[in-house]
Formats: structure tokens, C-alpha cells, sequence
């Protein structure tokens, strides 16, 4: 008999309502376990429960916002939230955390939307930039107190390897890629001492792209940058059993810029 597993995705869907068939297209045919969706774009209120409730996920943790920004983490397992961390210091929904009951009981699930940071990686002239420094920073001495098997996923909004990035050298000075976020960043890994599951799974240099701007023909030209991510405590990392990308989204009619990752335990 197979042991029992637990799988869990994330995606940056760049508005659950506008998306939502997607969203049901892609539950029908993935079926993960649970599914942290960033950038929902809407207030609780109007989030669309009844869809999740049709397919079976009954249980849900909805931190939103009107028209920008909000998290949602939706579970066929029970769940239970715990905490909604501000770590913009502005009352912006970025985060919301679960506890994962029943089976795969006591899994901490975190869902997190970091800020892009503008176009100008440079605090003083784009005070965005500064704001997403000081955020990872907020995460990081959050990170250096846990002291349960953490799973923290969502659009971090930075490549930090040369190889997650199209053109390393093109990039280096494009928010989302330079050596002052990927220090941030890095920081951040150290301090929980962070598995990064992308990389455990899918080895550097092999291409893992999550993002293409709509602004570039993604397919032709595949300037892609690997933003969006699943990291683990190192005891939640050895139970990891495979990680993906699903990338046939990006093909979809008016598709997220996001793709979804999706990464399966043994329990």
C-alpha cells in the first residue's frame, strides 16, 4: 500500500476573479491538496467560495484586499489559520499562515506575495524598492524565531540564482534580480535555514522559470525568471518526494504572467 501524501500548490494568479475558470481548469486537472493563490485582487467578501466549495475545497483562509494585492490559501484537508503577518507595515494583505490539520497534521503552511519593488533598484530615488528590502528584512527576523517544520511558498518577486533569470548580466540591475535583493533573500534562507525546493528538485542550472512579462512573446523568446518559489524547514524538506512547474497555464487564454508549482509530500 502507497504511503499517504500531501500536495501543495502555489500560484500568483494575478486576480481570482477575473481567472477563476483557470482556476477551476487547473484544481480539475492537478487536484493538489491544497492551492496558496497570491495577488487575488478582492476583498473576502467577494472572493469566490462557491467555486472552491463545488470542488471540494471546503476549507479556506482568505486575507484580501480591494483591487490589489490578497492571498488566499484553499485546502481539501482541514485547515486553520494563524496568523496574518504585516510585514509591509502598511496594512497591505501580503501573508496569511495556516496550520494544516488531520492529515499531514502540524505542517505550518505560509502564503506569502512580497512586493515587486518598482522599477528603480535604488531606495532613494523608489521608495518601493526600499519598502521590499525592509519587508524581507521583517521576514527575516520572523524566520529566525521558528521553531516548527515550516512551509513557506508564493511570488518572493526575486530570482537569486544566475540560472533563474534569462540573461544573468542583462538583469543584474532590473529589480528582481539584483545583488541587493538576492542578498536580502539570502539572508532570509539563512536564518531558518531554508530548503529551497525548486532547487532540490529541479537542480541548477536546469531551467525553472515561473514568470514571463506580457510585454515579451514568452514561447519564442523564453525570458522567463523564476520569482515564484517553495521553500522549506530542512525536516519538511526531507519529506518533499517531487516539485514542478506547471507551465501549460502560460498558454491559456489570458493567462496569469505566473505559472503554478506544485510539490508533494510523504506524510
Amino acid at each position: 500500500m502507497a504511503s499517504p501524501t500531501l500536495t501543495v500548490a502555489t500560484w500568483n494568479i494575478n486576480s481570482v476573479r477575473l481567472r477563476i475558470d483557470q482556476v477551476e481548469r487547473f484544481l480539475t486537472e492537478q487536484a493538489p491538496d491544497v492551492l496558496c493563490l497570491q495577488e487575488i485582487k478582492t476583498a473576502e467578501a467577494l472572493f469566490p467560495h462557491e467555486m472552491f466549495e463545488r470542488l471540494g475545497y471546503a476549507y479556506r483562509a482568505v486575507h484580501g484586499q480591494k483591487g490589489y494585492h490578497g492571498v488566499a490559501t484553499v485546502s481539501r484537508l482541514p485547515i486553520r489559520e494563524v496568523n496574518r503577518h504585516d510585514w509591509q507595515a502598511n496594512g497591505e494583505a501580503r501573508h496569511v499562515g495556516v496550520e494544516v490539520l488531520g492529515a499531514g497534521q502540524g505542517m505550518i503552511l505560509e502564503n506569502v506575495y512580497i512586493p515587486a519593488g518598482g522599477d528603480i533598484p535604488d531606495p532613494e530615488a523608489n521608495p518601493k524598492f526600499g519598502q521590499k528590502l525592509a519587508f524581507l528584512e521583517r521576514m527575516t527576523r520572523w524566520a529566525d524565531a521558528l521553531d516548527r517544520p515550516t512551509l513557506i511558498v508564493g511570488d518572493f518577486n526575486i530570482a537569486p540564482l544566475d540560472c533563474d533569470v534569462y540573461n544573468h548580466k542583462a538583469l543584474l540591475k532590473v529589480v528582481s534580480h539584483t545583488p541587493q535583493e538576492v542578498a536580502a533573500l539570502g539572508a532570509f534562507g539563512d536564518a531558518h535555514g531554508w530548503v529551497d525546493l525548486g532547487r532540490k528538485h529541479i537542480p541548477a542550472p536546469e531551467r525553472n522559470y515561473s514568470w514571463w512579462s506580457y510585454r515579451s512573446y514568452w514561447r519564442e523568446k523564453d525570458q522567463g525568471r523564476r520569482l515564484d518559489h517553495m521553500w522549506a524547514s530542512p525536516e519538511l524538506a526531507a519529506q518533499s518526494l517531487s516539485h514542478r512547474f506547471v507551465e501549460e497555464t502560460r498558454r491559456w487564454d489570458q493567462p496569469s504572467d505566473h505559472i503554478p508549482l506544485v510539490t508533494e509530500f510523504a506524510l
